[in-house]
C-alpha cells in the first residue's frame, strides 16, 4: 500500500512519539509498503495558535501526492487526526493532555481564562471530530484507551510500541538505581532524590536525560547532600543507554500517570526491577509489586525498596527475571505493521 503517517513534533524535542513513528515507518518498509512522513512543527503557545495548527491538518489533501492515490494515512498526535482522509487509522500516542486530565494542574498551560477556554473547547471539538471519522483508533496503552473513553466517548484498542527487543541486555547488579527520560516535573525525580537520603543503604543514582527542571533537579540533589552519590550524565547515546541499564540495580520510573513508559519495558528487557508510584499510570500495566518490581507510595517505602535490593541481590535476580519473562506482552514491529495494516 501507499501509506502516509501523520505527525506533529515540537522542533528540537525528540521522545518516545518519534521513535514510535520511526520504527512504525520502518517496519511498514520492510513489509512492502511505500511509506511516506508527513509532519508539521507543533507550537502550542499562545493558546489561539492551536486553531490555526487543527486548521493546517484539515486543509492538507493526503487522498493523492506524485501521482499516487494514498490507501491509508495513520495518524499519531493533536492535530495530526484532524486531517480528511477516507481510509484514516489513529494510533494514539496522547491527546493534548493540558486540555484534560491535566487541565486545573500544575502541569497544564491553559489558566481559566476566556481565551483558554475556549481553546479547550477547541481542542476536545478537534479531537471528537478528527478521531470520530477514524476508520480505527489503536492506542500506545490501556491507559490512553481508558482517557479517550472517559473524555470522548470513543473506544481505543490498546496496541503496546515496541522497544529494541534484542538489544537490551543484563549484565549485573550493580549499586546504583538508574533513571532515564526528560527531566521535568512530571518525572518527580524529587521523589529519587528524597528516598536517597532516606535509605541505610550507600546506593547510589544514575540519572541520565535533560529538560527544562535539569539544574534545578542538580540543585535539589547539592542541597539534600546528596552531591557524591547522584551522577547526571547528560543525554546519553542508545548504546550507552543499554549499558547504563545492563549494570544497574533497579531502574526507578514513577512519572504522573504516564501515557505508556518506554523506560518500563527497557528494565524489565534489561532484566531490571522497576520501582514506580500508584498513580503512575501506564507503567502499572507492566509492574505487579513485589514480583518484578516495586510499588511505592511515599520516599520511605521507595528508600525501604532501594534498600531491599541493595542489601539482597537474589531479591533483586528474581524480581528481574520476572520481568524480563513479563515484558513477551509487547508486540514486535512485525505483528505492529500486520495489525495497522490488516484491519478486522
Amino acid at each position: 500500500m501507499n501509506i502516509v503517517i501523520c505527525h506533529t513534533q515540537v522542533p528540537y524535542v525528540t521522545g518516545g512519539a518519534e521513535v514510535l513513528v520511526n520504527g512504525l515507518s520502518a517496519a511498514l518498509r520492510e513489509h512492502g509498503h511505500a511509506v511516506e512522513l508527513v509532519q508539521m512543527p507543533f507550537k502550542w503557545y499562545p493558546a489561539a495558535n492551536l486553531a490555526k495548527q487543527a486548521l493546517l491538518w484539515r486543509s492538507l489533501d493526503l487522498e493523492k501526492l506524485g501521482g499516487r492515490t494514498i490507501d491509508l494515512v495513520i495518524c499519531t498526535k493533536f492535530p495530526s487526526w484532524a486531517v480528511r482522509h477516507p481510509h484514516k487509522i489513529v494510533w494514539l500516542v496522547h491527546q493534548h493532555r493540558q486540555a484534560y486530565d491535566w487541565y486545573g494542574t500544575e502541569y497544564s498551560d491553559f489558566s481559566l481564562n476566556e481565551t483558554d477556554r475556549r481553546a479547550r473547547r477547541l481542542i476536545v471539538e478537534t479531537d471528537n471530530l478528527g478521531l470520530g471519522e477514524a476508520s480505527a483508533i489503536f492506542t500506545i496503552s490501556k491507559n490512553v484507551a481508558n482517557r479517550l473513553h472517559y473524555y470522548n466517548a470513543l473506544q481505543g484498542r490498546p496496541l503496546y510500541p515496541p522497544t529494541a527487543h534484542n538489544l537490551f541486555h543484563h549484565k549485573s547488579y550493580g549499586d546504583y538505581i538508574f533513571s532515564i527520560g526528560r527531566l521535568d516535573r512530571a518525572k518527580r525525580l524529587d521523589i529519587l532524590l528524597h528516598a536517597l537520603k532516606l535509605t541505610n543503604s550507600k546506593v547510589r543514582a544514575i540519572i541520565a536525560g535533560s529538560g527544562n527542571e535539569h539544574e534545578k533537579i542538580k540543585a535539589q540533589a547539592k542541597a539534600a547532600g546528596l552531591a557524591n552519590r547522584v551522577e547526571f550524565v547528560g543525554r546519553v547515546s542508545d548504546e550507552q543507554a543499554i549499558e547504563l541499564y545492563a549494570e544497574a540495580l533497579a531502574v526507578f520510573y514513577a512519572p504522573k500517570d504516564e501515557d505508556y513508559g518506554y523506560v518500563t519495558i527497557e528494565a524489565m528487557r534489561s532484566q531490571k526491577p522497576v520501582l514506580t508510584a500508584p498513580d503512575s499510570g501506564g507503567v502499572l500495566e507492566f509492574v505487579r509489586d513485589g514480583e518484578n518490581g516495586f510499588i511505592c507510595d511515599s520516599s520511605a517505602a521507595f528508600a525501604a525498596a532501594l534498600d531491599k535490593l541493595y542489601y539482597d541481590r537474589d531479591l533483586a535476580t528474581r524480581l528481574g527475571s520476572q520481568g524480563r519473562l513479563d515484558a513477551a506482552i509487547v508486540p514486535d514491529w512485525a505483528e505492529v505493521a500486520r495489525r495497522l495494516t490488516q484491519l478486522d
